[in-house]
């Protein structure tokens, strides 16, 4: 599948992801210790994926405070690669989506290198693109927008699978928005990643351009 075809997919058909991690670099030695995803087909979910993964070593306190997951949880989990393997077979040549994609993105190509695996799909920012959508929210964390959204949840934050339900809920709010307010019927997935590359300043007159 050519690189061009993965972008003129349509943008209600994704996968969202959500990693949970040791730190903040695979740069620095980091691993994945969750993942968390939901594939979208036409705007409705069609599949999830979620699972423990053990990084070959202790998390540290802090970690096990800020996600919940603790070393005992990890003990008897599949490792990394493992995992890896099966969310590489899960996600096809779907494109993905992320709230801070660029750290998920970081993760998923580190992990996938230990394995020698690809993907085909492009990646998209739901934050980048709430900044630009969404300028009068108070921030763009995605409590903070699921908040601003009224979007109901029974999640918890910080775990995979909850967080990237919540990070679907806001990508299909925002391709509602487009439609609703800007005129914009089912999108491809190009149009949000240039959306997230505007100015904020010029953003409305982009997409007058689009309707």
């Amino acid at each position: 599948m050519t690189l061009n075809n993965q972008h003129n997919k349509p943008a209600d058909t994704v996968v969202v992801l959500d990693f949970e991690t040791t730190g903040l670099s695979p740069n620095q030695g980091d691993r994945a210790i969750e993942i968390g995803a939901v594939m979208l087909k036409d705007g409705k979910v069609i599949d999830r994926f979620q699972q423990l993964m053990n990084p070959g070593f202790r998390i540290s306190g802090f970690i096990e405070n800020y996600t919940g997951i603790s070393n005992m949880m990890l003990s008897d989990a599949p490792s990394c690669e493992t995992v890896m393997a099966e969310f590489a077979d899960f996600i096809g040549d779907y494109n993905l989506v992320a709230h801070n994609a660029s750290f998920d993105q970081r993760f998923l190509d580190a992990e996938f290198r230990q394995i020698n695996r690809q993907y085909p799909g492009n990646f998209a920012c739901s934050m980048l693109i709430a900044r630009r959508l969404y300028q009068d929210a108070p921030n763009h964390k995605l409590g903070s927008l699921i908040h601003y959204k009224n979007i109901h949840h029974e999640g918890v934050f910080h775990r995979a699978l909850a967080d990237s339900e919540m990070t679907a809920d806001l990508w299909l709010a925002m391709l509602e928005d487009l439609q609703q307010e800007h005129q914009i019927i089912a999108p491809d997935f190009s149009l949000l990643q240039s959306i997230a590359k505007q100015s904020k300043a010029n953003v409305l007159q982009f997409l007058r351009k689009q309707s």
